[in-house]
């Protein structure tokens, strides 16, 4: 089973009902590694399961939605097949388990778990859960830059997406999970280095050896955190650069710094942001009820005339002749 740069989808959908968890078992071995799969209970739906895939460079992202069941990564398995790959799974939704080092860790949505393929280890999602969604990162041990044994300090600990670097990489995490099925070749050629860079800053955070971690690296990963929290926070007109700064515990200097590296301004790419969304929801047939200034006001912007003046400089029409472009979508 090869995969490139494009996604691709895996499901059980189209196997018998009988066959749906023979099936999911082969396809975790050839994308992840073998594993003994097991499930708990039987649900008169019987097993369904979903993924999509997508490599970021050296970083494969798997999607999983999947019926519960329980994954054992055991030391027979390690010997058939030992490929040295980590693996950290970010939960979507759902919840549930993970121990491996004598070490339990029970996670839900955002929260992040490290797996070390190369040891046993029990992984399990929650019973009581009809469906859960899980982003799943595997990658070669040696990208990380850390000592072997700090990092053994680190499998089945949950990195919580509430606070913290954690949350700041969860929200990363969590906006690439539901993006990727719109992903171009050139975006996903671009996210494999800042993909990784997060995954290296949340670790790093955890272990605490930022000092580990080369400049380079932490600066991408803050400029990609500082994105994804900007990308969330679009709808707030009161989203300035004294707020981000503050949410990411920099100066408010220090974050002008890291977007004129990227050749931006803060408020420039805020504004970027803010159009490209407009601009999908006007052309979106579902949206047609929505007025302009509806939707403008969705995205953070409070006046209508700025709206239709910045809407009119970027894509060289108002709003309203856009609009009126769309087929079966009518201007105000």
């Amino acid at each position: 089973m090869g995969y490139g740069i494009s996604m691709d989808v895996v499901s059980t959908a189209d196997v018998s009902p009988g066959d749906r968890f023979a099936f999911w078992r082969e396809v975790s071995a050839k994308l992840w590694v073998p594993y003994d799969l097991a499930r708990e209970r039987q649900s008169e739906a019987g097993f369904e399961a979903r993924v999509a895939i997508c490599e970021f460079g050296p970083v494969q992202a798997t999607l999983m939605t999947t019926r519960p069941h329980s994954v054992r990564r055991t030391p027979r398995l390690i010997r058939q097949a030992d490929p040295e790959v980590f693996k950290v799974s970010c939960m979507v939704s759902g919840s549930g388990m993970l121990t491996q080092d004598g070490r339990r860790a029970e996670f839900g949505t955002g929260d992040l778990v490290l797996y070390d393929t190369s040891r046993p280890y029990l992984a399990e999602l929650r019973p009581d859960d009809s469906t859960s969604r899980m982003l799943l990162l595997r990658f070669p041990r040696a990208l990380l830059p850390f000592p072997p044994q700090e990092v053994r300090e680190l499998s089945a600990v949950r990195i919580t997406g509430t606070s913290g670097i954690g949350a700041l990489s969860s929200r990363f995490l969590l906006q690439l999970a539901d993006q990727m099925d719109d992903l171009t070749p050139a975006e996903t050629a671009r996210l494999a280095t800042l993909t990784l860079d997060v995954l290296i800053t949340a670790l790093a955070d955890a272990l605490d050896t930022q000092k580990l971690v080369p400049e380079d690296t932490r600066r991408q990963a803050l400029t990609a955190r500082i994105h994804a929290f900007i990308r969330d926070n679009l709808a707030d007109p009161d989203l300035t650069p004294n707020v981000i700064a503050a949410a990411h515990h920099i100066s408010v200097r220090y974050l002008h710094k890291l977007f004129q590296q990227e050749e931006h301004t803060v408020a420039g790419w805020i504004r970027e942001q803010r159009l490209a969304g407009c601009r999908r929801d006007l052309a979106e047939p579902r949206l047609a009820p929505y007025t302009i200034n509806t939707i403008a006001r969705r995205w953070g912007f409070t006046s209508s005339a700025h709206f239709s003046q910045a809407f009119r400089a970027r894509y060289r029409q108002s709003p309203t002749e856009f609009r009126q472009q769309i087929p079966t979508v009518h201007g105000d």
